[in-house]
């Protein structure tokens, strides 16, 4: 007979004390991305303090855009933070089996739209291999999909076209067809 593991229980820390501004919340849900359904808060933790923690480094966590953000402030004022984020629901906690994993809640998801949709704004525009950035734009979120194009189109970002060539030859076809409306309109069709 197995023994029967009990879930890892999740005690948040005093969050009254914590005053987040919106580039706190930015970058906090930054660096959650690259660990949603995959790791808990600990690991958010060491992320944002920019620790050398041997799986951090393992996962490339090290890549991250904010890693290190908060390196002059220590893990245990950087937890309040972490739990607040929780506490004001933009990040969630669910289990897979008996570990606590970081995810987003619907408003955390909402507000990170357009900090990711800038980040791949950028990655274009510095692109050098549209190809190979196609490749991984096919196996993104609908949602996100949707939400960097508009974005193009509502900023009319006509230095993107050429990528958004490439990437529609590669797309899925419903893609492929937003995609399409998108070229049309900053090519002035």
């Amino acid at each position: 007979m197995s023994k029967r593991r009990k879930r890892v229980s999740v005690h948040l820390s005093d969050t009254s004390q914590v005053k987040l501004d919106e580039k706190d919340i930015e970058v906090i849900l930054r660096a959650a991305d690259d660990i949603i359904y995959l790791s808990g808060r600990g690991m958010l933790v060491k992320i944002l303090k920019g620790s050398k923690d041997k799986k951090l480094i393992e996962h490339e966590l090290d890549k991250c855009p904010v890693y290190g953000y908060y390196n002059h402030l220590r893990m245990v004022d950087i937890e309040p933070m972490v739990d607040w984020m929780v506490r004001n629901r933009y990040l969630s906690i669910e289990y897979s089996g008996r570990l606590p994993l970081i995810v987003f809640s619907n408003k955390g998801w909402v507000r990170y739209q357009p900090v990711f949709v800038k980040e791949q704004i950028i990655k274009i525009l510095e692109s050098k291999d549209y190809e190979s950035l196609a490749e991984l734009y096919v196996k993104m979120d609908r949602e996100l999909i949707h939400a960097l194009l508009h974005h193009i189109r509502v900023h009319k970002i006509l230095h993107v076209l050429e990528f958004l060539k490439v990437w529609q030859t590669k797309a899925y076809k419903k893609d492929a067809k937003a995609i399409g409306e998108v070229i049309r309109l900053l090519q002035g069709d």
